[in-house]
């Protein structure tokens, strides 16, 4: 019977997207940046459940079933601290939701942005606001790796070694870190260049590094948000 072979199948998992505005911006609107998944298997074309129905499915004012997951540290430090955001694709989420922030509330710490994609022209997401954010003052700096408009691919962690310098004496100097983005390879590669750039610029050994990088976490000033 089809009632009974349902039954036999498991729900859904849900799909979490990081939260990409402020509400001292939007007030009681949410909003989330979503990548559709769409690829080919077998000679048919498949979507993503989740990124598909919102995008192809959704009519304005059609209601849909969510829920928060708290992650009560990825945010802003309370105390105007500087911050250093790094992210990939849809990784950028939050960080638009931090200087919607800054802006609504008027505070213009200093901040750097790291952000990587496939191409300039159709995948700079979010490029108009943070040019405005920059011609505002409430972002200062920003690094951008474009992997597909060169030969040599190039990706955030290799933007991050180009200003390692700089970087580092952000980190010695108070910089709040914060990571988000795909867990699997863009995380681990983020990861392990910011260890040489600790290593290499303080002067330590690997170990050294690592207990560097813990001590920042143990203190909350290297925060993640990766899926």
């Amino acid at each position: 019977m089809p009632g009974e072979f349902i039954e036999l199948l498991r729900p859904l998992p849900p799909r979490l997207y990081s939260i990409s505005s402020s509400q001292e911006a939007v007030g009681e609107e949410v909003h989330i940046t979503v990548s559709k998944v769409q690829y080919t298997n077998k000679g048919r074309v498949r979507v993503g459940a989740c990124s598909g129905y919102l995008a192809e499915t959704l009519e304005a004012d059609d209601e849909v079933l969510v829920y928060i997951e708290k992650n009560k540290n990825f945010r802003l430090p309370p105390n105007g601290d500087p911050i250093i955001m790094i992210g990939a694709g849809t990784g950028i989420a939050p960080y638009r939701a931090f200087l919607q922030h800054r802006e609504a509330t008027g505070h213009k710490g200093k901040s750097w942005l790291f952000f990587g994609e496939r191409r300039f022209s159709s995948d700079f997401l979010y490029q108009v606001e943070w040019q405005k954010y920059l011609k505002k003052g409430f972002l200062g700096k920003i690094d951008l790796a474009f992997s597909r408009d060169q030969e040599t691919k190039s990706y955030v962690q290799h933007r991050l070694s180009r200003q390692q310098e700089k970087l580092f004496k952000w980190m010695n100097d108070g910089a709040y870190l914060y990571l988000c983005g795909d867990k699997k390879k863009m995380a681990v590669d983020v990861e392990k260049t910011l260890l040489e750039i600790i290593s290499k610029q303080g002067g330590m050994t690997s170990e050294k590094a690592k207990e560097y990088l813990h001590r920042l976490k143990k203190e909350k000033r290297y925060l993640t948000e990766v899926y």
